[in-house]
């Protein structure tokens, strides 16, 4: 695979200039972790403990006695503003596909852990109550829910519907989602304590540009020529393929477990693209020999926002979904599973001693340890 170029009749246009500056959110996501794991004593007065490597990684884990407990919850972010524009374009709802985004958001940071997803609750808080009053648009939110609760085999066990005029803007609504799963047996536990050198890491496909990376797609909208209608080259309009659904890869990560296959770490592939391989805090070298076709709309992003491909590839997800670390002699079996899923799937590098780094041969793109500070 060759590397892409860049529109040369635009301008770049970054994450960074779209309003999102991971330097200056990602400081306060660290204090918060900081003050967060002081008050991990009190699961002690319950009886309980903080698997401490959880600190950090996508889901938090706590041990229960004859199994680990695990938690999320998140936010779906600005995919809601594509759904409501392609609305008044189109007479269509996307709201179906919204509530799966959603779900995907917190489901596939549960699974990292090696959690088994149970419940999910919901979290949806509207600019004012005639957000609610359009039937279409919450019934297909509420159909949409209940398939991806289907799809990941979860209970949707209830949730908050808040109208926040002055805080929410009018005529919107902020989704977000928890998560609860467990980890049964305990040697399903993925925190990253076997990760190391001679690992292969496996790629799950992406459908799309998931739910991360949105504003910068908004902000490319406003300059191409019709907006959200503008065919990016397979009949496609713009806005269509932005609103791909997440893919839900919990299915792929309980058909693993069934055939006694546990990764050695996960990195679920959303906010800081492929930099969230450097995930864990170990000092690995995360060599990638094999990159994935990009899915058309992020070829079609990648072009006109004229990004080259260290700035693509660490900003979103460019075809890699979900990236499993697993024993080596594992890998091909991982790849057979997740297809038999409906899901793609590749062997695409390996892990290796040396400074902590991604390098994506194909593409000559490296990223540092100092290019992702969560921690």
């Amino acid at each position: 695979m060759t590397a892409a170029t860049p529109n040369p009749s635009a301008a770049p246009l970054t994450y960074d200039q779209a309003g999102v500056n991971y330097d200056l959110i990602d400081p306060l996501k660290v204090a918060a972790q900081r003050a967060a794991a002081e008050t991990g004593t009190h699961l002690a007065s319950h009886g309980f403990s903080e698997v401490l490597a959880s600190r950090g990684e996508s889901a938090y884990v706590v041990d229960v006695g004859p199994m680990y407990l695990a938690s999320i919850v998140e936010c779906l972010g600005t995919k809601t503003l594509v759904a409501d524009e392609m609305a008044l374009l189109t007479g269509k709802s996307y709201y179906d596909g919204i509530a799966q985004d959603t779900i995907a958001m917190a489901v596939n940071d549960l699974i990292t852990v090696g959690a088994t997803p149970l419940v999910v609750q919901a979290y949806w808080a509207a600019g004012g109550s005639d957000w609610f009053g359009d039937k279409v648009r919450a019934n297909a939110l509420v159909a949409g829910w209940k398939k991806a609760c289907q799809v990941s085999n979860v209970a949707w066990g209830g949730g908050e519907t808040p109208a926040l005029a002055g805080i929410v803007a009018d005529g919107r609504v902020d989704l977000a989602a928890s998560c609860t799963g467990i980890i049964s047996p305990k040697t399903r536990l993925s925190v990253g304590d076997k990760l190391g050198a001679g690992d292969a890491i496996v790629f799950l496909a992406a459908s799309g540009i998931h739910a991360n990376g949105l504003s910068l797609a908004r902000k490319l909208a406003e300059r191409l020529p019709q907006g959200y209608l503008t065919d990016i080259g397979n009949g496609q309009t713009y806005g269509e393929a932005l609103l791909a659904p997440t893919t839900l890869y919990s299915p792929v990560t309980e058909a693993l477990a069934r055939e006694g296959i546990f990764p050695h770490y996960c990195a679920n592939v959303t906010g800081h693209g492929w930099r969230k391989l450097l995930r864990h805090p170990k000092q690995l070298t995360y060599r990638i020999t094999a990159v994935p076709p990009k899915t058309a709309i992020l070829a079609f992003m990648q072009k006109e926002c004229g990004l080259d491909d260290h700035e693509a590839y660490g900003t979103l997800n460019m075809g890699a979904g979900f990236a499993l670390y697993v024993a080596a002699d594992q890998a091909p079996r991982v790849v057979e599973i997740a297809q038999a899923q409906g899901i793609d799937a590749m062997v695409a590098g390996r892990v290796e001693d040396g400074p902590k780094q991604v390098v994506i041969e194909p593409l000559g793109v490296t990223y540092g340890a100092e290019e992702l500070q969560l921690r």
